[in-house]
């Protein structure tokens, strides 16, 4: 059995805070970039120029890339074989939140009690979602959350006789009311199955993913493509002013579920869907 001490944990949430909140992932950096080429608006393309460079000095300077620095989601893949030593793993995750927001003049946006509304002025609690391996691996990703877009997304448990059409109604019509709100180009995470928490749950993990990357289900790749290009044809464009970006990804994540359900969660991720991750 390998043994993890909790004050690594703790040091490692707090380095990966900073870097996910000032440098944007290479794969969405390059993507506004080529979408900057093909953007025929050319505000749209004015628009998308200044993120990149807005992104670059960010990273230069390890300012946050977006006022908004979110609530801290983080997401956990521990193996069955791992003991963490010197202390409980999610004070040792908040410890990291903690010190990473301090360190990282990064602005504190949470607040104890969804309404008496009194500010934790340390971003904590993080949001902590576990997923239990075999082996002895300790892989940690930090996902800030913004509620511009946030905000924007959408669950709804849908019949199965809805089918396809249902899903795709359901995700464009959530994407079109979401509008300018979610500071486009969005990345559109999408989980489809399970119960209504896995549901929810799977379309933010869906926005982790190297925006690019189809799905590795053959019909789940296709549709991704067919949905993309329906958003991208809506006209809303890089900050809500026009043009044909409106969208840099879909990413659609399913699970099994129950015969009578058919639960579909959309989790909009703005133009920085920010993550960063490591492992111990």
């Amino acid at each position: 059995m390998r043994i993890v001490n909790s004050s690594d944990i703790t040091e490692l949430v707090e380095k990966l805070c900073i870097e996910a909140n000032c440098v944007i992932t290479e794969d969405i950096k390059g993507c506004l970039g080529d979408c900057m080429k093909r953007e025929s608006s050319p505000l749209g393309r004015e628009i998308l120029g200044t993120l990149v460079e807005n992104a670059e000095i960010a990273a230069e300077e390890m300012s946050p890339i977006c006022q908004d620095t979110g609530m801290t989601v983080v997401f956990v893949t521990m193996g069955q074989d791992l003991k963490i030593d010197g202390g409980f793993i999610e004070d040792a995750i908040n410890e990291g939140v903690r010190r990473g927001y301090e360190r990282g003049y990064l602005r504190k946006s949470v607040v104890n009690d969804p309404l008496e509304r009194i500010n934790t002025k340390d971003n904590t609690p993080a949001v902590v979602h576990y997923e239990i391996v075999p082996g002895d691996v300790l892989h940690i990703t930090v996902a800030p959350k913004g509620f511009g877009s946030e905000n924007m997304s959408q669950l709804k448990m849908l019949k199965p006789s809805q089918g396809i059409q249902g899903v795709k109604d359901f995700i464009l019509k959530t994407v079109k009311e979401a509008g300018p709100n979610p500071c486009p180009p969005i990345i559109v995470g999408v989980g489809i199955g399970g119960t209504m928490e896995k549901s929810a749950i799977l379309s933010k993990k869906a926005l982790l993913r190297q925006v690019g990357t189809p799905s590795d289900k053959p019909h789940l790749a296709a549709l991704e493509a067919e949905l993309l290009e329906a958003v991208n044809s809506m006209g809303i464009g890089p900050a809500g002013l026009g043009g044909e970006t409106t969208a840099l990804g879909v990413h659609i994540i399913s699970y099994p579920t129950h015969i009578a359900g058919l639960p579909v969660s959309v989790n909009i991720g703005c133009h920085a869907t920010r993550h960063a991750e490591g492992s111990l």
